[in-house]
């Protein structure tokens, strides 16, 4: 399996719950998130404009309702758009409110790939370890098809929200 797959088979786990629904742009039209959500149904999916910091608060504000948001964030670089979002509020909702409130969002950062052409360092750049430090939820990076389903697994099994990186470069391997 490589690892494109089992991602896409993680997303047709998750599908299963009936509060998950699938956020950003590409998800519904486009590359469908790589063609990791080819397989999951249209009303599970809402399509965004180019608005990271809209996405996150509306992720943020579907979770408060009950959903569980899986934010698709096509590279890095567009998640430092949704940093307050992720930083001020779903990082610290919970501590906030002494647990009242749960977010459950899941974000999915991919780091762009430099292969077969590199769509240079605006677009392949790799936050990991800031957000490591900017952030105390689980951030996971899986690096095999094995890491991203045991990965997945763990996080479905969670109520708080995680980061997830993905690595473009890594989609077609095993």
């Amino acid at each position: 399996m490589t690892y494109r797959e089992a991602i896409k088979k993680s997303m047709e786990m998750l599908v299963k719950e009936k509060n998950t629904v699938f956020l950003g742009y590409n998800v519904c039209f486009g590359s469908k998130a790589y063609g990791t959500l080819s397989d999951v149904p249209r009303d599970k999916k809402i399509e965004t404009p180019l608005a990271e910091n809209l996405m996150m608060g509306l992720g943020i504000g579907m979770s408060l309702e009950g959903y569980r948001p899986v934010i698709f964030f096509e590279r890095h670089d567009f998640v430092l758009n949704a940093l307050d979002g992720i930083v001020n509020h779903l990082d610290k909702l919970g501590s906030m409110s002494k647990d009242q409130f749960k977010t459950p969002v899941i974000i999915r950062a991919v780091i762009g790939s430099k292969i077969p052409l590199n769509p240079g360092a605006q677009h392949t750049q790799d936050f990991t370890e800031a957000f490591r430090e900017m952030i105390k939820f689980p951030i996971y990076e899986p690096k095999n098809s094995q890491e991203v389903i045991r990965d997945y697994i763990k996080i479905n099994n969670s109520y708080g929200p995680a980061m997830i990186i993905e690595r473009r470069d890594l989609y077609d391997k095993e």
